[in-house]
């Protein structure tokens, strides 16, 4: 969604169906910081997904921006820009007592072996993938954003607390869209994740609360009705 109304509209019908509601660049893009403080007065907690990418200092200034505004409790920046890009970024969260869990992006779920290979990227996607969350890791952030199919390797070398984020999440009966590398939601809990993505599944379906609860119903099966990860639905 890239304007406020319907953005605005479906998180009042959608509160109470997942954890953290997503904003992404199109919205925030189009709407600005004033769409995180119309959703924060809804009450839910926000997944802030701009996918920082620059110099040390300006991520820095970007992270503090963001940490600033109302309810964001996940913020996600690109593991590839380097140990001290994250460092700065982590710092710069710091100063806030209440602040957001910093994400790693380390492959876009989008990006299979020849799509890396094309851009200079060598080596398989999942290879890169725990080097990155390693990276991640080292670098002081919380967790990452990485496919399903990264996740056991990535919970075995990074442990139990380290956050993982799983986007790319379809249902066995949805189209794959613009994802290369996707999951149904019963096999990235399986897989270890903390949270999953889910968007189109559930803002173009039909009834997206029934969506949501179809998908939530699923998460709760496959963990055998513990309730211990939520599926996060964007925006």
């Amino acid at each position: 969604m890239d304007r406020a109304a319907p953005a605005l509209e479906l998180t009042r019908r959608l509160r109470g169906s997942a954890e953290f509601f997503k904003v992404g660049s199109q919205l925030f893009t189009a709407e600005g910081p004033r769409i995180i403080e119309q959703l924060a007065d809804l009450g839910p907690k926000l997944f802030l997904d701009l996918k920082f990418h620059d110099i040390p200092n300006t991520v820095a200034g970007a992270v503090r921006s963001a940490a600033a505004l109302p309810n964001v409790a996940l913020l996600t920046l690109h593991a590839s820009g380097g140990g001290p890009m994250m460092r700065a970024a982590r710092e710069a969260a710091a100063r806030y007592a209440s602040r957001p869990a910093l994400l790693g992006v380390t492959v876009l779920t989008s990006m299979d072996a020849p799509t890396m290979q094309s851009v200079g990227l060598s080596g398989a996607p999942a290879e890169r993938a725990l080097a990155l969350a390693l990276l991640a890791q080292e670098s002081g952030l919380d967790g990452v954003v990485a496919s399903t199919q990264e996740v056991a390797a990535i919970r075995k070398a990074c442990g139990p607390e380290f956050l993982i984020v799983v986007p790319g999440v379809r249902p066995a009966s949805s189209d794959v869209n613009d994802q290369s590398r996707v999951a149904t939601p019963a096999e990235a809990i399986r897989a270890g994740a903390n949270y999953l993505v889910v968007g189109r599944p559930i803002t173009a379906a039909p009834d997206p609360q029934k969506a949501a609860a179809d998908i939530a119903a699923e998460i709760d099966a496959t963990q055998g009705g513990t309730g211990a990860a939520t599926a996060g639905k964007p925006l």
